[in-house]
């Protein structure tokens, strides 16, 4: 498709720009496909990479914090009501680490997948806010934006990933010239399109961060019933605000949040108890297993037990395999 739009593109210019891209992008794939692991990890610290030959069907995990470019194929991920597509040439942001469902949606042995994933630290995001002169950013707006987001990578921010990538192959290179290029990258996010998330993420007191505050200790206490108001003055914010706000970020109330962390968590549970489906389910804090198993159920497609015993057994069904747990890269 963007080989097409850069052959009709009128010869001002513009077309020797979209070739150049198509050259990077076909630069971005040859390096993400020589250096992808089975773990995604690189010698390059918050650097991923991902390589997936086939669709596998939809799965939980947390999305983290961080920038994933699509260099080949199409990812779809969903998050409370709202979907996002993105492929070749597009980027998400994530700025809150919030539990979603995804999977690649075009993949295939012999065209796989091909992602760069950069983990989002919120000092780093701070230290670069600090150092700008006044009027290089834009102000942050008051509300607190999706903790997800979409947009297409300028050519920009393809460079500077292509560049990073290359480090691979030059190992001497990589400890002085890695953090630069990072934070080159990161630059180009903050001024870019879905900057204002990125750039709320490193201001202590943006709402941004007090939802990600509460984000965090929902995920670290999701065994616990708690009440909303609680919650927001752990967050530092009025109980109208708090609400707002974190559905204007997890697309999800704060209840909701919490049932996807608690479901998340029995899946992973059960991969290794797979005979324990009540003890599970109290585990991640349901007292009723009747409704642990009509959630669990209306989450997975399955009851808790049934999908015990696929992912126990994969041969049971060969995509249950991949689904206990899938990178947002």
């Amino acid at each position: 498709m963007l080989l097409i739009s850069c052959l009709i593109l009128p010869l001002q210019g513009l077309s020797v720009r979209c070739l150049n891209r198509l050259v990077a992008l076909d630069e971005l794939r040859t390096l993400l496909a020589r250096h992808a692991r089975p773990d995604q990890q690189t010698a390059i610290d918050g650097v991923l990479i991902s390589k997936v030959d086939r669709p596998y069907p939809p799965s939980p995990s947390m999305s983290g914090t961080v920038l994933a470019l699509i260099a080949q194929g199409a990812k779809r991920i969903a998050l409370g009501d709202r979907v996002y597509e993105y492929r070749a040439g597009q980027y998400l942001i994530a700025s809150v680490d919030l539990p979603i469902t995804g999977h690649f949606t075009e993949a295939a042995p012999e065209r796989p997948a091909l992602g760069f994933g950069l983990t989002l630290r919120p000092a780093t995001v701070a230290e670069l806010l600090l150092q700008a002169a006044p009027g290089d950013l834009p102000p942050v707006g008051g509300g607190a934006p999706p903790g997800m987001a979409v947009s297409t990578a300028p050519d920009e921010l393809v460079d500077a990933v292509v560049r990073l990538l290359r480090l691979l192959d030059r190992p001497r290179d990589l400890t002085v010239l890695a953090p630069l290029l990072k934070r080159e990258i990161l630059w180009r996010v903050i001024t870019g399109e879905q900057g204002a998330a990125v750039r709320q993420l490193g201001l202590a007191d943006s709402n941004l961060s007090h939802v990600a505050r509460a984000v965090r200790w929902i995920r670290d206490h999701y065994t616990r019933s708690f009440r909303v108001e609680d919650v927001a003055q752990l967050a530092g914010m009025s109980g109208s605000a708090f609400y707002r706000n974190f559905q204007a970020v997890t697309a999800m109330s704060p209840i909701q949040f919490q049932k996807q962390i608690r479901l998340q968590q029995a899946r992973l549970l059960l991969a290794t108890h797979p005979n324990d489906v009540t003890g599970v389910g109290q585990r991640v804090g349901y007292d009723s297993p009747s409704q642990f198993s009509r959630e669990y159920r209306r989450q997975f497609g399955v009851p808790p037990s049934q999908d015990a015993a696929r992912l126990r057994d994969p041969t049971l069904d060969p995509a249950a395999a991949g689904t206990v747990s899938y990178a947002t890269v």
